[in-house]
Formats: structure tokens, sequence, C-alpha cells
């Protein structure tokens, strides 16, 4: 096994992170969601080219979040809108096309009232980062972590449901973004100044 490398720094950070116990919502790889079942939350699995994906760590709290959040009016309703918004909000990130995954379906509704709903998963290419800020939103200021699709679940506490996620998202990334199938194990943090990953066309 390839020994994970990262810095002193990440190793601080990488400390201070607090697993969020799991909802136990049930994941539908691939299936749309039903008409009449409104779609609340829209998250993305945000992949460089070497296929490491974007997470994000609050360091006041530890907790670990991919980029995403609810639906706002100004989306239409429209949860790849919603991502490439909250990511430029939360991550300072342009993203690519979004590619629909599936949805997990919050009985509870915990997201919308009380009231059943959806909550999206999409995966897209993380094509640049600006200069990292608060979010504008919640004042949260996340480091950006580029780490392994199976790290970012075990950072995130999904156990096995979000290894099953990461699986169609990685899929999805291979299939339309040619990334490798077998991520970098590198743990990075993304400059606070900013950078591009994917190359311009």
């Amino acid at each position: 096994m390839n020994r994970i490398e990262y810095s002193a720094e990440i190793a601080e950070l990488l400390g201070l992170v607090r697993r969020r116990p799991s909802a136990g919502w049930p994941w539908l790889p691939g299936d749309a969601v039903p008409a009449g079942l409104p779609v609340k939350q829209s998250w993305g699995w945000l992949f460089a080219p070497d296929g490491r994906v974007l997470t994000l760590v609050n360091p006041k709290d530890g907790v670990v979040s991919l980029p995403g959040g609810s639906l706002e009016p100004e989306d239409a309703g429209d949860p790849g809108a919603a991502l490439a918004r909250e990511a430029g909000e939360e991550a300072q990130a342009v993203i690519g096309r979004p590619y629909y995954l599936g949805y997990l379906y919050d009985r509870v509704g915990s997201a919308n009232g009380g009231h059943e709903c959806a909550r999206v998963r999409m995966a897209a290419a993380l094509q640049r980062v600006g200069e990292s800020r608060p979010d504008p939103a919640s004042g949260r200021h996340y480091r950006r972590l580029l780490v392994a699709p199976g790290l970012a679940v075990e950072l995130l506490g999904w156990g096995a449901p979000g290894l099953r996620q990461a699986r169609a998202a990685v899929a999805a990334a291979v299939r339309h973004l040619g990334v490798p199938a077998a991520a970098d194990e590198t743990i990075e943090e993304l400059p606070r100044a900013g950078c591009t990953l994917w190359p311009a066309v």
C-alpha cells in the first residue's frame, strides 16, 4: 500500500476533523427525482485532472463537506446551477458542466420544513479556484483540500453508502472528464491565492 503524503500543516488540520453521524438517507444512483418530490439541495464531487476531489474543512469545528447547498430562487430549480453557485460562494470555485449522479431520499425532510425531499449529487470538473475568502452566506472560511475520493468518504464519515456514491462519481468522471480511475493519493491544500486545475480549452 502506498503511503499517503501530506504536509505537517495538513496533518494539524486533519487532527481537527469531526465526522458527523450519517443521516441514513437511501442513495438512489442514476434514478431521476420523481415528479412531486422537491429537490432542496445539490452537492458535488468536483474533480481535479488527477482524479482527486475537492473537500472543504471548516477549521473552527472540524466538519468536512463537499461543495454544495440549498437551491435558491435564482437557481430556477436547476441543481446544476445551485451547485455552480454554491461552489463559487463556498470555495471560490469555477466548475465545468455538472453530471447528474442520483439523489438521496430524505423522508424526514430536515431541509424542507419536515416534508420529504431529494438531495441531489452531481460530478463536475473543478476548473479553477479564486482567492480564498469566507462564504458570504454563512461566514465560514473553508480550507480547500484535494483528496482521493475514498479518503473524502472517510473524512465525511459516510461509510459504505458514501463509498457507493463515490464510485458512481468516479465512474462518471472517468467517462465524461477522462480522469484516472485510481486517483493520486496525495492530500494537498489548494493555494489561498487560487489556481487553475484544468488547462484552458
